[in-house]
């Protein structure tokens, strides 16, 4: 370990779509060391599946990176900033190729190496001869038995391989699927000279990483206080400093929108984590350690976060197409909202029931009463269809609009909407694991250098790994009067997707409402609050350090946001779902919200 300054790294990108000004954005702002891209998401690489597998030559990466960061080349190289990103996707080989390229075509001496190693579709038949059985981890299921065929597999890398290129001299780095904040911990471990068993360091790295990963989602973006924050209309990409020990400081760009707080901290912390063991292949994370400061106007620091060894398995992430998809919107007004969707179920299951192998009809909202427009007394109806086959759905569209004359009264599209008239693919998503062992995790410099990441001294134990189980509290001592409120007048909540499960984070920014929030959100509570987990398995966890109480809807999502029919697929609005509900709060509470401004 050295004692050089902290790293600044700086996101540009948090999703396949983010905006693409990003670049610009960050080299406009404040210095950084590192500009660092992630684009896949688990829906994301879905979707990029079945490109790559009716392109290969030109499918497997992110084409819109290359735009991106083509204007911007001389800049970086008189600054000498680093960049990392992982929109090599399934070909990261072909994406180093495309941005030596565009170094050329700048007249540049921009080094770009790749990382390799993750893509595991090729190997899998060698998996199963050696007895892998690649588990789902929901249903522990092995893979033989999913009764699809594979189209890509990819492990999910640490940042050691990232660190191995910047060591060896390379100023772009793409990689394929690695986990997204190996993005941060990369560049991290190469600055500080950090070996893999430097798991405290790691584990502050990947807390970071984990914060800075989704872009504005650090800085305001996606915040359920969002009227709160100042230049919300466009709000800036995070930064964050990472000091030798793995301690941080996320703040921001200060000419951006946007605010960095201990709130939009906490509310990125909570997002898409299995409970307070954060497993990543450099480190496990010990999230309950972690604890947050306001250092600062847009300044929070991270202390120094305990680690421990890396589990002895990698996670894969397997997809298969499943067959094929369409939908449409439609829309009802009040009266009889009710009977007139009963009425349009009906009349589609008699038109398509014998022919599609999956029907859904699902009406968004409620009309007002007495509403005082048209659009007050109208509900959206999200009608689609899935089959095994194409040719199954195409009756779909001639099914729908031949309803406009003999269906429900008001029958209507959006008609400056274009209508659905062809299937798209459905591709389905298994999350396994393999032994880390298996893995040949490599960077690939321009020459052909290949050098291998280095590994661990050891892996955890499985009591190193495990979700710690927190008791349900006893009930709340008699606090006298009560009024119901909206929960989101006093908490914040957080919810994102971890393959067919959903999770929710939900906290208080005051202490004086911590006990309050962790007695009222008992796994009972959550079940009388959400109708749809009354079914479901859940896990229920709690952070005394972030006042955050944090649970785990297994199976909300089906097996995967890419695959299941739920309007909100990866679960976005659970957390904002359940601040609406009305819970008690002590009489003297009411009317002083420690949430909405």
């Amino acid at each position: 370990m050295t004692d050089r300054r902290p790293i600044r790294i700086g996101n540009f990108s948090g999703y396949l779509g983010d905006r693409f000004t990003a670049i610009e954005e960050a080299l406009a702002g404040d210095p950084v060391d590192v500009l660092m891209g992630d684009y896949l998401a688990e829906v994301t690489l879905a979707s990029l599946s079945t490109t790559y597998r009716q392109n290969p030559e030109r499918g497997g990466y992110v084409p819109t990176f290359l735009r991106q960061l083509a204007p911007h080349l001389p800049v970086l190289a008189e600054r000498g900033i680093k960049v990392v990103t992982n929109a090599g996707g399934f070909d990261p080989a072909g994406m180093a190729a495309a941005v030596r390229q565009l170094v050329a075509d700048a007249g540049l001496a921009l080094e770009v190496a790749h990382v390799d190693g993750d893509n595991l579709v090729g190997r899998l038949e060698e998996f199963h001869a050696e007895g892998h059985a690649l588990e789902n981890l929901d249903t522990n299921a092995p893979l033989k038995d999913w009764g699809v065929e594979p189209i890509a597999a990819n492990a999910y890398l640490g940042g050691f391989g990232i660190a191995e290129a910047l060591r060896a001299g390379a100023d772009i780095v793409v990689t394929g699927r690695v986990t997204d904040a190996s993005l941060t911990v990369g560049p991290a471990a190469w600055w500080h000279g950090w070996t893999p068993d430097e798991w405290d360091a790691l584990a502050g790295a990947v807390t970071a990483g984990h914060i800075i990963e989704c872009g504005a989602h650090a800085t305001g973006g996606n915040f359920s206080g969002f009227r709160s924050v100042p230049g919300m209309t466009r709000p800036g990409f995070p930064i964050a400093e990472i000091a030798a020990d793995g301690s941080s400081v996320i703040t921001k760009h200060a000419r951006d929108g946007g605010m960095v707080t201990v709130d939009t901290v906490t509310a990125q912390l909570v997002y898409e984590i299995q409970g307070p063991r954060y497993l990543n292949p450099d480190a496990t994370v010990h999230l309950e350690t972690v604890q947050l400061t306001q250092v600062g106007p847009d300044r929070v620091a991270i202390g120094p976060v305990t680690g421990s060894p890396p589990p002895v398995t990698a996670k894969v992430a397997v997809f298969a197409p499943i067959g094929f998809e369409i939908s449409t919107m439609l829309f009802c007004t009040s009266p009889d909202v009710e009977a007139k969707v009963d009425l349009l179920r009906a009349q589609l299951e008699l038109l398509l029931g014998d022919v599609v192998d999956e029907l859904d009809v699902t009406a968004l909202g409620t009309a007002a009463p007495d509403p005082a427009t048209q659009w007050a007394a109208t509900v959206p109806i999200r009608v689609i269809a899935t089959a095994r086959e194409r040719e199954q759905l195409r009756a779909f569209p001639s099914a729908v609009s031949g309803l406009y004359l003999q269906g429900f009264p008001g029958f209507h599209h959006d008609g400056h909407a274009q209508a659905a008239r062809e299937p798209w693919p459905r591709i389905d998503y298994w999350p396994a694991l393999v032994p880390a062992e298996v893995l040949v995790h490599r960077a690939v410099l321009a020459d052909g250098t290949v050098l291998d990441a280095p590994t661990p001294s050891r892996t955890a134990t499985d009591d190193e790994i495990a979700q710690p189980r927190h008791p349900e509290p006893s009930p709340a001592a008699d606090a006298g009067a009560t009024r119901r409120v909206l929960l989101g007048e006093f908490a914040h909540a957080r919810a994102g997707d971890k393959g067919g499960n959903s999770n929710v984070g939900l906290w208080v920014s005051d202490p004086a409402h911590w006990e309050w929030l962790r007695t009222t959100l008992t796994t009972d509570g959550l079940r009388a609050l959400m109708p749809e987990a009354r079914e479901l398995t859940l896990r229920r966890h709690e952070f005394p350090h972030l006042r955050a109480v944090h649970f785990v809807l297994e199976g909300l999502l089906g097996t995967g946001g890419s695959s299941n029919l739920r309007v909100d697929q990866i679960g976005k609005s659970v957390g904002e779902y359940l601040r609406s509900k009305l819970v008690p709060v002590p009489e003297e509470w009411a009317g002083r919200s420690a949430t909405l401004p």
